[in-house]
């Protein structure tokens, strides 16, 4: 995972796999970046991830919740192929649906 904060927010980069052995340490990740002085845009590009299973998939809600108790805005970008799919087919999508970037 590679941050890269700014007055306007962060954007964080994720990479490889999100899976049940490397969703704790994004999810520590993400929490810190949400909870630090707390960014009003967090934005995840995932065009880095070549597979997510569903505990990462859990790790990207849970960083939801905590942002919308922070007030912070979470995008998500570079959803692609299989991803993108995955996140549409099962509704996930539209819990994102107002930072969506491809």
């Amino acid at each position: 995972m590679k941050t890269v904060a700014n007055e306007n927010g962060a954007l964080t980069s994720l990479y490889g796999r999100i899976d049940i052995d490397s969703s704790p340490a994004v999810r520590d990740q993400l929490i810190a970046l949400l909870q630090a002085p707390h960014p009003s845009v967090v934005s995840i590009d995932l065009s880095g991830v070549t597979h997510i299973d569903s505990s990462g998939v859990a790790t990207l809600i849970e960083a939801l919740k905590i942002a919308r108790n922070c007030e912070t805005e979470l995008r998500l970008q570079g959803l692609h192929g299989r991803l993108h799919h995955l996140f549409q087919a099962t509704g996930i999508l539209s819990l994102f649906n107002d930072g969506i970037r491809r």
